[in-house]
């Protein structure tokens, strides 16, 4: 299994993503370079496949979150960032919190045992050199993200939206229709997976606690 990304996919994609878009325009310059590495990847994996017959299998998946994931404050993803900066924030009785871009952006979030109990699947009843997206379907903006996790938290303070800041890809939903064709639905809802993904976050809080924000 090579796992790929929906970050691999054009900056303007027709929306929901069709596996078939790939290659079809431009990236996003800010991951650019990652992007054409996984591209390379499954492209490896798709000659391999073809000139030897080779089971290997190609799948991307949306955005990601769940336990062990990098609350680093400066290198995280946006879900586990946003968690660690309401929760500090709320624990020094901050008023608000800082986040880049306008919030309008759409994004899709899937629970990493939700990835898991995918690849299982694929690894036994799937065998093609094409790729296949995993996801949920759904998406909300960052604005929203921000608000859910603010109500799991308890944070009552507002958001700085720093516009000046880049807002990226306008939206990544994924399709995949593939997936559920073959029989595979996501299990973990949202603001559950955010709820299981905070509790393990404060059972792990001493990990993160050398690990200062900037002021």
């Amino acid at each position: 299994v090579f796992l790929g990304s929906s970050c691999i996919y054009p900056k303007y994609s027709q929306q929901p993503i069709k596996e078939d878009y790939l290659l079809s325009g431009y990236l996003e310059p800010t991951n650019e370079a990652y992007a054409i590495a996984k591209i390379a990847g499954i492209k490896l994996c798709e000659s391999y496949s073809k000139q030897y017959n080779c089971n290997f299998i190609s799948l991307l998946p949306t955005n990601l979150y769940g336990p062990n994931d990098n609350f680093h404050p400066d290198h995280s993803h946006v879900l586990p960032a946003l968690i660690r900066r309401i929760h500090e924030a709320k624990e020094q009785g901050k008023k608000k919190v800082t986040v880049w871009g306008s919030g309008k952006p759409l994004r899709e979030f899937l629970h990493s045992e939700d990835l898991a109990e995918a690849c299982i699947l694929l690894m036994n009843k799937y065998s093609s050199e094409n790729i296949i997206n995993v996801g949920r379907g759904t998406d909300l903006s960052i604005r929203e993200l921000a608000e859910l996790i603010a109500d799991i938290i308890d944070y009552k303070g507002v958001f700085k939206w720093e516009k000046s800041k880049p807002d990226g890809t306008p939206r990544k939903l994924m399709d995949v229709s593939k997936m559920k064709a073959m029989g595979w639905q996501y299990e973990t809802e949202l603001e559950q997976g955010i709820q299981k993904t905070y509790k393990w976050f404060l059972n792990n809080i001493k990990n993160f606690k050398q690990i200062k924000l900037e002021k």
